[in-house]
C-alpha cells in the first residue's frame, strides 16, 4: 500500500526542530500543543521509525529524524514555491514574441510548452512574420521579444545558431531538374535577393513560379513540386526535403538566427531567453553532429 507524506505535518516537524520544542512550534504555527503533537505522533507511525528523542528534558532528534529533516525541508520549500508561483500576480501578465515563419518549428512550440509548465499564469503571445515586418514592430516596442534570420550578426542582438540555406523541394520532387529553375519565394523574404544573386553568379537561369507572402502558399506550391525554395536546414515541414542536386544548383551562404530583447531584465523575459537560447543550441549542435 502506498504511503503518502502531508506537507502540513512535515511542517510541523520542521517547526519543532527548529523551535527546539512543541510549545513554541505551536505558537508559531497558531496550533495548540495537542495538534502539533497528534501530527508528529502520526508521522512516525506513518514512518515507523521515532523521529524524537524524548528521553531528556528537552526534545531532540533521533538519527532518523535528522535525516528526514533534510527532505521535509526540501519538501515544505517545494511546495510553497508552487504555491507561490500558480497564485501570485507577479506572475501574471504577457509578453510578446515575434519569430520569422520559417523558425517556428520545431523549437518554438516546445519552448512555449516549458514556458507555459514554469508560468502558467503568463501568456506568451506568439508573433509570426518576416524579419524584416519583426525588426520594425520591436524598434515600435510591439514585440518585447523577437528572433530574426539575417545574413550576418547585427549590432545589438545576441546569435543564438547559425543555419546553412539550403534547395528544399518536395520529396523525390525534379522540379529543381527544370531549366529555367522555378522559384518559390516570399514577397518580403530576406533571402530573396541573396538567392537571385546566388543564382545569377552560378549562371542558372530562374523563373519567379510563385511570389506570395503566405508561407502556406509557398509551402504547398513547393510540396505540389511546381518549384522549389531557400529555407534554413532542419525548418523544412516533413513533407518537403532538402534537395540533392549534387551541385547543379549553386551554395547558399549561412545564415544567423538573431535574438533581440534578450539583455532585458526580469525572471520572465529571462526564464523565456534562456529557453530560446536552449532549443536552438540544442537544434545546432544536432545539425553538427550529423554534419561530422
Amino acid at each position: 500500500m502506498m504511503r503518502n507524506l502531508d506537507v502540513t505535518t512535515l511542517r510541523s516537524f520542521v517547526a519543532v526542530a527548529d523551535y527546539g520544542g512543541v510549545t513554541r512550534a505551536a505558537g508559531f504555527l497558531h496550533l495548540t500543543q495537542s495538534a502539533v503533537s497528534m501530527q508528529l505522533k502520526r508521522l512516525e507511525e506513518l514512518l515507523g521509525v521515532d523521529l524524537l528523542d524524548r528521553s531528556g528534558r528537552g526534545i531532540a532528534l533521533t538519527a532518523s529524524g535528522e535525516q528526514l529533516l533534510t527532505y521535509a525541508r526540501r519538501m515544505v520549500a517545494l511546495n510553497d514555491e508552487v504555491i507561490g508561483r500558480l497564485t501570485d500576480q507577479a506572475y501574471e501578465g504577457e509578453v510578446v514574441l515575434g519569430v520569422p515563419h520559417d523558425i517556428v518549428y520545431p523549437a518554438i512550440p516546445r519552448v512555449l510548452q516549458q514556458f507555459n509548465a514554469a508560468f502558467p499564469r503568463f501568456k506568451v503571445q506568439l508573433v509570426s512574420s518576416n524579419t524584416r515586418a519583426l525588426k520594425e514592430q520591436f524598434a515600435r516596442g510591439e514585440c518585447d521579444l523577437i528572433l530574426t534570420t539575417e545574413p550576418e550578426r547585427m549590432p545589438g542582438s545576441e546569435c543564438l545558431a547559425v543555419k546553412n540555406l539550403v534547395w528544399v523541394g518536395a520529396i523525390g520532387g525534379s522540379s529543381w531538374r527544370k531549366k529555367p529553375l522555378d522559384l518559390v519565394v516570399g514577397s518580403h523574404c530576406i533571402f530573396r535577393g541573396l538567392v537571385l544573386r546566388a543564382l545569377d553568379n552560378a549562371g542558372v537561369e530562374w523563373n519567379i513560379a510563385v511570389d506570395s507572402e503566405s508561407d502556406r502558399t509557398l509551402e504547398a506550391t513547393v510540396s505540389a513540386d511546381l518549384g522549389v525554395q531557400a529555407l534554413l536546414e532542419g525548418t523544412q515541414p516533413p513533407h518537403l526535403e532538402v534537395v540533392d542536386h549534387g551541385g547543379t544548383l549553386p551554395t547558399l551562404p549561412q545564415h544567423y538566427i538573431n535574438f533581440y530583447g534578450g539583455d532585458t531584465g526580469g525572471e520572465v523575459r529571462e526564464t523565456l531567453g534562456r529557453l530560446l537560447r536552449q532549443a536552438f543550441d540544442e537544434s545546432h549542435r544536432a545539425r553538427l553532429k550529423v554534419a561530422g
